[in-house]
């Protein structure tokens, strides 16, 4: 690793419960296989294209509060799922919060067990959520 600088900087979001109301919020699946790894993909490619932001599923599971109320808040709540186990789903179930559009990528891709993904399976997930969610 080099001790050279960053020449660029990192694109920084605007903080979620700033956002919430004027934001598709995407909650995602991160699982230890394809699917997962593609489902947090996913939410990072919406948030790049500007179609959604991305935000922390595993703090709304452990019921932090600014959490809760941002998926309370949001313009709508995309939940992307790695598999028919829907566990990004039961996470706002759970927790209350409504569900406008949720995707199972195991539908569309075979689970895997690995964390090797490809692009072209992450673009073509979104491209069904954008179209379907109308995004």
């Amino acid at each position: 690793m080099s001790n050279e600088k960053n020449k660029t900087q990192p694109k920084l979001l605007h903080p979620c419960h700033e956002v919430a109301e004027r934001e598709n919020m995407v909650w995602v699946c991160d699982g230890a296989a394809n699917v997962g790894q593609i489902g947090h993909e996913v939410g990072v490619l919406l948030t790049n294209l500007g179609k959604a932001r991305m935000c922390c599923t595993t703090a709304l599971a452990a019921g932090s509060k600014p959490h809760l109320d941002i998926a309370g808040r949001a313009k709508m709540n995309i939940v992307v799922n790695g598999c028919a186990n829907r566990c990004a789903s039961k996470v706002l179930e759970k927790a209350g919060k409504r569900i406008d559009y949720e995707i199972d990528i195991s539908k569309y891709l075979r689970k895997i067990p690995t964390l090797d993904i490809y692009e072209a399976d992450v673009e073509k997930i979104v491209q069904i959520i954008i179209d379907e969610a109308k995004l």
